[in-house]
C-alpha cells in the first residue's frame, strides 16, 4: 500500500462531470511531485485540471470527456512516462502484475480506464487511480475522482478486467491501463507538439505519412531539396504544432526584483538547449534552406508578441477561464526589467503584461533567459561544418523562431522518415544530420521528448481517424 499513501495526500474530486480523466491525471501528477513547468497560486508550483490542455482543448473535455489515447498523451506531454495498455491487447495476469508493482510503489502508479455499468455504477466510461491491491483477496482499492459519487472502494481484480476489457462506444477501442512514472530526466523542457489547434491532424498525417512517401518517390541531389520536400508543404504553420514553454506567474506586489534557484536553473536549461541547438547541422541546414528559398518568418514571432500571448494564455488559466475571448492584452504595455538570479544582476529578463480577464485586471510576469553577450550564441558568426554553412543570430538568441522550431522538428522526426531515400549517399547525409547519438546531453533529452509525444500524438491521429472512417460506414 505505499502507493495509496502518496496518492491519498494529493487526492481531489473533479471539477466538472467530464472531467475524469484530466482530474485522475492531476492526482497522479502531483503524487509524483512532476513539475508543472509554472506556478498554480502563490509560490505553489502544483498541477490542476487548467494546465492540462496540449492535447484536446478543455471546452471539448468539459463536453466530452476524454479518451484513453488523448489521457496517455497528456500524461506525456505534462512530462511524465507513460506505459498504456488496451485491454484487448493484453491480459488479466499482466494487469494483476501493474497493480501489484505500483500498490507496492511510491513513484510507479496506475491509471484505469474502466466502463462503470460493468460495476453496477451509474454512470459509463470512467478514469481513476488504483490505490491499493489486495493480493490474498486479489482486490483493487479505486480511488474514484468523483467522490460526489462514490467513496474509495475495494473491487474484485477480475471484476475491474472486466470494466476495463470493454468498448468505448465513443472510439470503438477497447479501454485499458497505464503506468505512469516521473521522468528520471529533467521535467523542464523548452519545446514541447500541442494538439489544441485542431490543424494538429493534418500536420500528424502529412510528418509521418505522406512525408515517407514523399521522399520514396523523388530523386535528390542535395540535402536541401529533402529539406524542401518535407517543410516545403507543411499544411499548417510549424508554431501550431511545436511550441516553445513560457513560464508566467501573477505579478504581487509590483515588478519583480529576483528569481529563486529553481527558477534560475529552469531559465539556464531552456538557455542551454536553445544554444546547442543552433550549433546542430539540422539548424544550419534549415537556415540555408530559408535563405535560399526566400522562406520568411511569421511577422508576429517576435519576442513581445510571443510573450504577449503567454501572458494572455497564463492569466485565463490563473483565473480558471477558458474562454481566451475573455481576456484582453494590452500590446503596448509589455515591459521588460533585467532582474537578480542567484545574487547575480542580469543573468534573467522579466517580460510584464498588463491584460484583462472578465474584466479584471491582472500583470503578468513572463521569465525568459537573458541574451548571451559571448559564447555559443554570437551575433551573426557564421561556421561551417560539413559545407553547411552554420550561422547564429543575436536578435534572437532570447527565444526560439521559426528555423529553431523547424529544426528541432526535423530531428524528432522518425528515423524511419528517411529510410525510403533512393538515392544512398544523400540518405547517409541527412541521416548524419538528424543522428541524436552526437546530440549534447540536454538536446538529446529534449529531442526524444518530442519524439515520445509524437508517438503518443501519432496514435491518438491514428485511432481518431479510424473512429471518423468507422462512424462513416455506420451512418452509410
Amino acid at each position: 500500500m505505499n502507493g495509496f499513501f502518496k496518492l491519498v495526500s494529493t487526492f481531489q474530486t473533479q471539477a466538472e462531470p467530464a472531467y475524469c480523466g484530466l482530474t485522475t491525471l492531476v492526482v497522479v501528477l502531483n503524487a509524483l511531485s512532476v513539475d508543472p513547468g509554472r506556478r498554480w497560486k502563490g509560490p505553489w508550483r502544483w498541477f490542476d485540471e487548467s494546465m492540462l490542455d496540449c492535447c484536446e482543448p478543455l471546452e471539448n473535455v468539459k463536453k466530452n470527456g476524454i479518451t484513453f489515447s488523448k489521457v496517455s498523451c497528456l500524461a506525456q506531454c505534462a512530462g511524465a512516462s507513460v506505459q498504456a495498455f488496451r485491454a484487448n491487447e493484453s491480459s488479466l495476469d499482466l494487469f494483476r502484475s501493474f497493480v501489484e508493482t505500483c500498490a507496492s510503489s511510491e513513484d510507479h502508479h496506475l491509471v484505469v480506464s474502466y466502463d462503470r455499468q460493468i460495476l453496477k455504477q451509474t454512470g459509463t466510461g470512467h478514469f481513476s487511480p488504483v490505490g491499493g491491491y489486495h493480493r490474498h483477496k486479489d482486490m483493487a482499492l479505486i480511488l474514484d475522482v468523483a467522490r460526489f459519487k462514490y467513496p474509495p472502494h475495494w473491487v474484485p481484480l477480475s471484476l475491474l478486467w472486466e470494466a476495463l476489457n470493454s468498448v468505448d462506444e465513443a472510439t470503438g477501442k477497447s479501454r485499458g491501463f497505464m503506468m505512469i512514472t516521473k521522468r528520471a530526466k529533467p521535467t523542464c523542457f523548452l519545446f514541447t507538439l500541442s494538439c489544441k489547434d485542431q490543424r494538429w491532424r493534418a500536420m500528424c498525417k502529412y510528418l509521418l505519412e505522406e512525408v515517407p512517401y514523399l521522399l520514396k518517390s523523388r530523386g535528390f541531389t542535395t540535402v536541401e531539396e529533402v529539406v524542401y520536400t518535407v517543410f516545403g508543404s507543411l499544411p499548417a504553420d510549424v508554431a501550431s504544432f511545436v511550441k516553445w514553454i513560457v513560464e508566467v506567474k501573477p505579478a504581487v506586489n509590483g515588478p519583480i526584483e529576483k528569481v529563486d534557484r529553481d527558477e534560475t536553473e529552469r531559465l539556464r536549461y531552456k538557455s542551454k538547449v536553445l544554444q546547442q541547438l543552433r550549433q546542430t547541422r539540422a539548424l544550419a541546414l534549415i537556415t540555408k534552406w530559408m535563405e535560399q528559398n526566400s522562406v520568411n518568418s511569421p511577422e508576429d514571432e517576435s519576442l513581445q508578441t510571443a510573450i504577449l500571448q503567454a501572458c494572455c494564455q497564463g492569466a485565463a488559466a490563473f483565473r480558471g477561464s477558458n474562454c481566451y475571448s475573455n481576456v484582453k492584452c494590452f500590446k503596448k504595455d509589455v515591459k521588460e526589467s533585467n532582474v537578480t538570479s542567484n545574487g547575480a544582476r542580469g543573468e534573467a529578463v522579466v517580460m510584464s503584461s498588463r491584460v484583462l480577464v472578465d474584466g479584471c485586471e491582472q500583470v503578468i510576469d513572463a521569465l525568459v533567459p537573458k541574451r548571451p553577450s559571448s559564447g555559443n550564441v554570437g551575433g551573426g558568426s557564421v561556421l561551417q561544418q560539413d559545407g553547411i554553412d552554420q550561422v547564429t543570430l543575436e536578435e534572437d538568441a532570447f527565444h526560439p523562431t521559426t528555423r529553431d522550431l523547424l529544426a528541432v522538428l526535423l530531428l524528432a522526426l522518425p528515423p524511419s522518415t528517411w529510410e525510403q531515400i533512393p538515392d544512398l549517399s544523400i540518405h547517409a547525409e541527412i541521416s548524419r544530420i538528424v543522428s541524436r547519438k552526437e546530440l549534447p546531453h540536454e538536446l538529446q533529452l529534449e529531442v526524444e521528448h518530442l519524439f515520445e509525444q509524437a508517438f503518443f500524438v501519432s496514435r491518438s491521429c491514428t485511432e481518431e481517424a479510424l473512429t471518423e472512417e468507422a462512424l462513416i460506414e455506420t451512418k452509410n
